[in-house]
This record gives C-alpha cells, structure tokens and sequence, in this order.
C-alpha cells in the first residue's frame, strides 16, 4: 500500500491508500505500484484508475512518486 493525492487548483479531488495506479502518461500508460522508483511525468488526456475501481478522467497533468507516495496535480 502506498499514499495517493490527487489535486486540481481548487481541492482535493482523492486521498488516501491504493495497491496500484494507471496513470495515462505523456509517453504512454503506466503503473505505479507500492514502493515504486522515483519518478516524475507529465500526464495526457486519459483516465487514472486506482485499485481498478475508482476512475478520475483527466485532460492533462503532472505526477510525482517519492518514497512510497503518489501526488498529482491534474486539470479535469
């Protein structure tokens, strides 16, 4: 299990714990599991589905994983 934020400009859109994130990549799809390397990456259009229950649709965003936390800022 890991942390997730997910942010817009106005609020917290999602918060809490999850197993495992799709995220839609600017370079294509991928997943984030717990304890996942470092990484930074702009995101696209798509959705974010975590724990393959909850989707969030996103126009464009950037993520960052640290240290067995997910952030994201996204517009939806």
């Amino acid at each position: 299990m890991f942390n997730v934020t997910l942010l817009n400009q106005k609020r917290t859109i999602y918060e809490g714990q999850a197993e495992s994130v799709f995220l839609p990549g600017d370079e294509g799809e991928f997943e984030v599991l717990s304890f996942h390397k470092p990484l930074i990456s702009l995101l696209r259009r798509g959705q974010i589905i975590i724990d393959g229950k909850k989707s969030l649709a996103v126009t464009k965003g950037i993520v960052r994983v640290f240290n067995n936390e997910l952030v994201a800022l996204v517009e939806e």
